[in-house]
């Protein structure tokens, strides 16, 4: 800690008093907002993590001491800057998975092209008896995920040999729809953090904050009052 670059105790003061004001302001948008993503809400929610994150900082090169809060990092959403009512939506989803067992997932991509010879996957055909489908996990995947819908995949994933990592899925605002075939030759170049409405992630490392939080609470419980 810099003595240098340490706060005056009037600063810090000053900094508590920007978060209360802020947290009025955010609990005042929160009541009068007009219904999910109210720009106004967001607008004081970002308020309130600037003044916090600001008051957390100036407490600890001040004091050396913390707060209880969890500020949001910069990988967070900017506030929603699109239309109110949008008249389109874009969906994007990304899921990850680990090819856990490539001869499961080899079985399935011969079994499917064995079942229709003539098999497209786009990337020409399998069938008629050529080597690929059931030797190469690349040729494999491309059978899979060609025959089947991504959630299907998702739902059967074990089948398949895969293992599941995390996911997420955004919906994006638009002003209008896209033209047909506008976007297929960039379709994620376009995504904008403003523009989204509501995204859902889907990750292992929510369960194990989860798991924390009930060992924290486990060993509270074993030491007690007074322990």
């Amino acid at each position: 800690m810099s003595d240098a670059a340490q706060p005056s105790a009037a600063e810090v003061r000053a900094a508590a008093e920007a978060v209360k004001v802020a947290l009025d302001r955010h609990l005042d948008a929160v009541e009068r907002r007009s219904g999910e993503g109210d720009p106004a809400v967001y607008a004081a929610f970002n308020e309130l993590a600037a003044a916090a994150e600001a008051y957390d900082e100036m407490l600890y090169d001040a004091y050396d001491e913390v707060t209880p809060f969890e500020i949001p990092g910069d990988d967070s959403l900017p506030a929603y800057a699109g239309p109110d009512e949008p008249s389109a939506l874009s969906v994007l989803i990304r899921r990850d998975y680990a090819v856990v067992e490539p001869q499961r997932l080899l079985s399935q991509a011969q079994r499917i092209v064995d079942l229709d010879p003539d098999l497209d996957t786009g990337g020409g055909r399998l069938g008629g008896g050529t080597a690929g489908a059931g030797e190469s996990v690349h040729a494999a995947l491309g059978v899979v995920f060609g025959e089947f819908e991504p959630d299907e995949i998702a739902s059967r994933h074990k089948e398949f040999g895969l293992e599941e990592g995390d996911s997420t899925l955004w919906v994006s605002a638009l002003e209008e729809s896209a033209e047909p075939g506008e976007w297929l030759s960039a379709p994620f170049d376009q995504a904008d953090p403003e523009q989204i409405v509501c995204r859902f992630d889907v990750s292992s490392v929510f369960d194990e904050e989860l798991d924390d939080e009930d060992e924290d609470e486990d060993d509270l419980e074993v030491l007690g009052p007074g322990s």
